[in-house]
C-alpha cells in the first residue's frame, strides 16, 4: 500500500510529460512496475534527515527506475553515495561557490595556487564572491563563453549530480526533454529534475557499468574528473550496501 501511495504522489509531483518522454513510452513499459528499493530507510542511513527522505524519496524511485539505477545494490549504492556527496545530503541542488581564497587553492590549485601551495593574487581577489569565482573559474570551458559572458554562474553546478557548463546543460536538456533549459537552467533545482538529470548523466556517461564492478574511485574520476571526496563517497557507499545487505 506505502509503493501504491508513493507512486500516486509522484504522479501527482511530476510535471506535465513533453513529447520526448512520450518517445520513450514504450521502452518504459517494457520494465516491470515500481517497487522502488529506495526507502526512508535507506535515506537516513547516509545521513539524509527525515523530512528530506520524505521529500525526496518519490523523485529519487521514478529517477532510478527509469535508468536502470534500482536493478542492483552496487548500482544503487554508487549512486545514492555520489548524489548525497555532491548535495551535502540532499540539502542543496545549487553548487556552493562561496570559496576562501585557500579553499580555491585547494580546490583548483593550478588556477589559484602559487609555487608554495599557497593562494595567488587572483584568489585572494576574488575570495568569498561566488559569482565572480564561477565566471573566472568556468570561462572558456565546457561550453561557456568568456568570464564576461556570465555564462560560468548562469550554467553553474545544478541537480543532485552538479550539472555544469553550457554544453552540459544542452545535453540534459536534450535528453530530458527540456529544449528550454539553456534558458531555464533553474529547473534543475526542481527536486523532479535535480533526480531525473543526475540519473540520466549517470546512465549516458556509464557509471552503471562501474558501479556493477565496485569501483567507486573510478565512478568519483567520471563524475568529477578527481578523487574529490572519496572518503566521503566510501563511507556512504558503505553505509548503502550494509542497509541493502549486501556484499561489496
Amino acid at each position: 500500500m506505502l509503493t501504491a501511495l508513493i507512486d500516486r504522489l509522484t504522479g501527482l509531483l511530476r510535471p506535465p510529460p513533453t513529447r520526448e518522454d512520450d518517445s520513450r513510452a514504450v521502452t518504459q513499459m517494457t520494465r516491470p512496475a515500481l517497487i522502488s528499493p529506495i526507502t526512508i530507510g535507506l535515506l537516513e542511513a547516509l545521513g539524509i534527515r527525515h523530512a528530506l527522505a520524505v521529500q525526496w524519496l518519490p523523485h529519487l524511485s521514478q529517477a532510478a527506475h527509469r535508468y536502470e539505477i534500482d536493478t542492483s545494490p552496487r548500482r544503487l549504492a554508487a549512486w545514492l553515495a555520489t548524489i548525497a556527496h555532491e548535495s551535502a545530503r540532499l540539502t542543496r541542488t545549487v553548487e556552493n561557490l562561496n570559496y576562501s581564497a585557500e579553499g580555491l587553492a585547494r580546490t583548483w590549485p593550478a588556477r589559484y595556487a602559487d609555487m608554495t601551495g599557497q593562494p595567488n593574487a587572483t584568489a585572494r581577489r576574488i575570495a568569498r564572491h561566488p559569482e565572480q569565482i564561477a565566471n573566472l573559474t568556468y570561462a572558456g570551458r565546457l561550453g561557456n563563453g568568456a568570464a564576461g559572458s556570465g555564462d560560468g554562474w548562469r550554467y553553474r553546478g545544478r541537480g543532485l549530480i552538479q550539472i555544469t557548463g553550457r554544453s552540459n546543460y544542452a545535453a540534459s536538456g536534450m535528453a530530458l526533454g527540456l529544449p528550454d533549459l539553456i534558458e531555464r537552467p533553474e529547473l534543475l533545482e526542481q527536486p523532479h529534475y535535480a533526480a531525473l538529470s543526475a540519473a540520466e548523466w549517470w546512465q549516458r556517461h556509464g557509471c552503471n557499468a562501474l558501479a556493477d564492478a565496485g569501483d567507486m574511485a573510478a565512478v568519483t574520476r567520471r563524475v568529477n574528473n578527481g578523487l574529490i571526496g572519496l572518503d566521503d563517497r566510501l563511507k556512504l557507499y558503505s553505509a548503502a550496501m550494509n542497509f541493502l545487505g549486501a556484499t561489496k
